[in-house]
């Protein structure tokens, strides 16, 4: 019996038999890299990264899904890859058999529809990516980290095709067109208004995503008294705090303020501008000649430049 196990074990392929533990590893991998990109996300500090690209895609719209940040959600995938391909060997074959084959098993088809989905929605941030940054940016608009989270999540793919003998193909192939398809249509929903944002005239160029929240009589008083005394927001049509401090004054009163879009690319795009007055980061705002950088509370807002109307603001 040990003599035909271990003949077994021999004529088995070494990707299969060391699969389960190659698949760990990268996910662990992931694991770092997404919670790395987590905690500057959740500490608002910018990546190391060799190019600008990183702080430019990271805070981005599409760096979230209804206000999750993306990298915790990589964060979550990751470990739950790492979980199915490493539980299983916590079982041991010899006094637990019958156990260890069906946890292999519901394991394995797990680790390929979890594998498939991450790879078809990073091709798409990959997608995202390089029409969006690197194409009008060059080399400077590569975020590492998200290039390093989609090459894991396509090794995880082969390593799961290729880490076992699959028996039915053409079950596995039906499952993964399934897989493929629903992961398809749902990041395309998710990402649909920013893709398409609800466009307030026919002048050409990109716009954010439209703004959700309702303003107040302060928000509105202080906006226009923001434009009357000549102070500027600053910023890019795909850059989260920009749209984050859109949402602090709501939809009427940000159509108040006086913006200039700093992205080539965007609508009424100005960068030159933008580099004449000094910005360097989104959005930037000036107010009485000083340059105050990233989303302000509209309390702040409102003693920087002198407003006295009312401050009952309703969105904190």
């Amino acid at each position: 019996m040990s003599k035909t196990l271990a003949s077994r074990r021999r004529n088995t392929p070494w990707i299969q038999r060391w699969s389960r533990q190659i698949i760990g590893a990268i996910a662990t991998l992931g694991i770092l890299d997404t919670a790395y990109l987590t905690f500057t996300k959740v500490t608002n500090t910018q990546a190391v990264c060799p190019t600008s690209g990183c702080e430019k895609v990271l805070s981005s719209p599409w760096a979230s899904i209804y206000g999750i940040p993306l990298p915790l959600i990589g964060l979550l995938g990751y470990s739950v890859m790492a979980t199915l391909a490493l539980a299983p060997l916590a079982v041991r074959s010899e006094s637990n058999k019958q156990l260890r084959t069906q946890l292999e098993n519901w394991t394995w088809l797990c680790l390929f529809i979890g594998s498939t989905a991450m790879t078809v929605f990073s091709g798409y941030l990959m997608f995202i990516m390089t029409s969006q940054f690197v194409v009008p940016l060059g080399w400077e608009g590569v975020c590492y980290f998200c290039v390093g989270s989609a090459l894991f999540s396509l090794s995880l793919f082969v390593l799961t095709l290729l880490g076992r003998d699959w028996e039915d193909i053409g079950q596995l192939l039906f499952i993964g067109v399934i897989v493929i398809m629903v992961t398809l249509i749902g990041t395309l929903a998710v990402y649909a208004p920013i893709q398409n944002p609800a466009a307030e005239s026919d002048i050409p160029g990109e716009v954010g995503p439209a703004v959700t929240t309702t303003s107040g009589n302060a928000e509105i008083q202080l906006a226009q008294h923001l434009k009357r005394t000549g102070a500027k927001m600053y910023g890019a049509y795909w850059c989260s705090h920009c749209y984050d401090q859109k949402l602090l004054f709501g939809a009427e009163a940000a159509k108040e303020l006086d913006y200039v879009e700093c992205y080539p690319g965007g609508r009424n795009a100005k960068p030159e501008v933008c580099q004449q007055a000094g910005v360097r980061a989104f959005p930037t705002w000036v107010i009485n000649g000083q340059l105050k950088e990233g989303t302000v509370p509209l309390e702040e807002l409102a003693k920087l430049s002198g407003y006295t109307g009312p401050r009952d603001f309703k969105n904190k």
